[in-house]
């Protein structure tokens, strides 16, 4: 395949060199992007996916577009990118109101699915400046953000587009359409709809050469002409070497660039998570892309409030990521007075609170409290409460608990700042961002007590800062535990299910997913990562441990600890990702009740090879057998 040269630099087109890879500051220390997903798809108003469902004989945009444009055989979406004219589009103004909203950088739409560059496109015909509003939407949109003192990032959704554009190949199967090609059969609109997929070509990426180099040309075009501060691929890493060659691209034409993509990173770029979060502090920057309505605009959705964008970005702070959320355009790029309102709000809360969030760090937990936002992608609308408190810091001095919510009661404590003999850690004042009220507070082996001023809080969550000297040396607990959000209690029958909910999750690949209506921790690629559960042991004496397991090929062996006690799990391959077995481990002894700290981590990380974990059981052996004592 012959493709143009990548800039020179210490990157090349392995995984391998994209090791090397540094997050720059403005990304690590911004936390807050602002996205427009917006493109000739908000023309229906219909919501997302616009352009690959109205060939979907049957589903609502297929009847939509039937009943107000004509039938796809002769009316298809290159039919819908004219009437996109963008006319009361006023990036200068919105920028300034992302700006206000506390926004640090702003991503704007390259190309989505349908194939549509919105820039001055070298390579394609099919693009905003020659069609639809005639205007270059990426150039004006990194102009104004320019011009707000804003990093700018773009997006690009293209690597899926051959396969997710092949309904448009197809035909009706019923009525008086029947058989009838619709318009992407046509060879005239081959560059719009693409030629036909081979048979088998079906994934998300499609396995064509033809379509890999058209991608690589296209999207190099797009890293040229603009120079972004960050690119966004809407998948896990396209095509391999070819999307680590981009990358490697955009690493070396600028070093304080960022790619971000939905793939675990390994130190490699941000990750991304669509609509969720991860489990708990990660080792690596990562970012969450989310929307406070459709992707698109979509006039029957109901827009989430601004405490919900707040609850989310507080959340992901905690955790060592950032939020990118989607601001719905109207099809003439203007926006609804709701997500104005949205904006007003966030606005009215960073002002105050904006410390807590830019610049910090992860502290030594991410929270506490009863709400624990799962790990994966799809998972958001969680139910905070002010009961629900996460965790930031700034050097070793300053950390913030925000609580998620207005307080009820003017009473509180935070367990995580509990004082123990040996802890280093000095707390000197406690204060509420944006009040002037005094706070009260008393510091214990119990927690640090506070006692809230009686003065006006935030109704979307109130942040206390605590400052003080070595505030990272806390967490000398005495006995075995370590501080955690989750405490795994016994079940009815007296065992201990570890499920991939409670567990804390440090740092690097591993993710909570869900397959069959059940969640497992998986993309467990690297041996250096372990994942963790508190238990409260309720009865001395010898426990069974089991774990149920999945892997695909390759043996494996998985340790499970307490302390210096272990088990180990030898695995032969069940033959899938989602054929799950239970495995027998042995026993471990709990000298005497209490809360104990559960490790899994891989046996020998120099034979290691994935698998997906579903849950660890224990479970107490009769008294006559567990007097025998468990391994060590």
């Amino acid at each position: 395949m012959n493709l143009a040269p990548i800039a020179q630099g210490k990157f090349v087109g392995t995984l391998e060199s994209l090791r090397g890879n540094k997050y720059p500051r403005w990304f690590t220390d911004g936390k807050l992007g602002i996205w427009a997903h917006w493109g000739p798809q908000s023309t229906p108003m219909e919501g997302d996916w616009y352009a690959r469902l109205l060939y979907q004989e049957g589903s609502k945009d297929y009847k939509d577009h039937l009943a107000r444009y004509g039938h796809p055989s002769v009316k298809g979406y290159k039919d819908i990118i004219p009437l996109w004219r963008a006319e009361k589009w006023d990036p200068e103004r919105l920028m300034g109101l992302y700006k206000a909203a506390g926004a640090k950088y702003f991503v704007s739409m390259g190309v989505h699915h349908d194939n549509f560059d919105l820039w001055n496109s070298t390579y394609h015909r099919w693009n905003a400046v020659k069609m639809g509003p005639h205007r270059d939407v990426v150039g004006e949109w990194q102009r104004a953000a320019k011009k707000n003192g804003l990093r700018f990032g773009v997006s690009e959704h293209l690597g899926a587009s051959w396969t997710w554009f092949q309904p448009s190949h197809g035909a009706d199967k019923e009525g008086q359409y029947a058989g009838v090609p619709y318009d992407g059969n046509d060879p005239a609109y081959d560059d719009l709809y693409h030629p036909k997929a081979l048979p088998g070509d079906t994934g998300w990426y499609s396995a064509d050469p033809r379509w890999h180099a058209e991608w690589y040309r296209r999207i190099k075009d797009l890293i040229d002409q603009y120079h972004p501060d960050l690119l966004y691929s809407d998948g896990p890493l396209p095509f391999g070497e070819i999307g680590a060659s981009i990358v490697a691209h955009l690493y070396n034409s600028d070093p304080q660039s960022v790619y971000t993509c939905k793939q675990p990173s390994g130190g490699r770029w941000a990750q991304d998570v669509e609509r969720g979060v991860l489990g708990g502090i990660q080792a690596h920057p990562w970012q969450t892309d989310t929307s406070i309505g459709d992707w698109f605009y979509n006039k029957d959705w109901k827009y989430r409030g601004a405490d919900w964008v707040i609850h989310t970005l507080v959340d992901v702070v905690s955790k060592n990521g950032n939020l990118l959320i989607n601001v719905v355009q109207r099809p003439d790029g203007s926006l609804d007075p709701e997500a104005e309102k949205v904006l007003t709000d966030m606005a009215a809360w960073m002002r105050p609170n904006g410390e807590s969030i830019y610049g910090t760090r992860p502290w030594l937990v991410f929270g506490e409290g009863p709400v624990r936002a799962s790990g994966g992608a799809f998972r958001e609308d969680f139910a905070f409460t002010a009961k629900d408190v996460r965790y930031a810091s700034k050097g070793d001095g300053t950390v913030y608990a925000t609580l998620m919510g207005r307080p009820a009661d003017r009473d509180i404590t935070l367990t995580a700042l509990g004082s123990h003999e040996g802890d280093q850690a000095v707390i000197r004042d406690v204060s509420i961002l944006g009040s002037p009220g005094k706070v009260s507070w008393m510091q214990s082996a119990e927690g640090l007590r506070v006692a809230l001023p009686d003065t006006a809080y935030s109704d979307i969550a109130t942040v206390l800062k605590i400052t003080g000297s070595h505030l990272r040396d806390f967490h000398s607990i005495p006995g075995p535990a370590s501080a955690t959000t989750v405490t795994v209690q016994p079940e009815a029958d007296g065992s201990y299910r570890l499920t991939p909910e409670a567990a804390a999750l440090p740092g690097g690949s591993v993710q909570v997913e869900t397959k069959d209506g059940q969640s497992n921790l998986g993309y467990w690629d690297d041996p250096s990562d372990q994942v963790s559960w508190n238990v409260n042991f309720a009865a001395e004496g010898a426990y069974d441990v089991s774990a149920v397991v999945a892997s695909e090929s390759e043996p494996t062996a998985l340790d499970v600890c307490i302390g210096k006690k272990v088990v180990t799990l030898r695995l032969a391959p069940t033959g899938s990702w989602d054929k799950f077995e239970t495995d027998h481990l042995g026993a471990i002894r709990i000298g005497a009740p209490g809360i104990y700290k559960v490790v899994a981590r891989a046996h020998d990380p120099a034979d290691w090879h994935a698998l997906n974990l579903r849950q660890i059981s224990f479970r107490l052996k009769p008294a006559a057998i567990a007097g025998a004592g468990g391994k060590k």
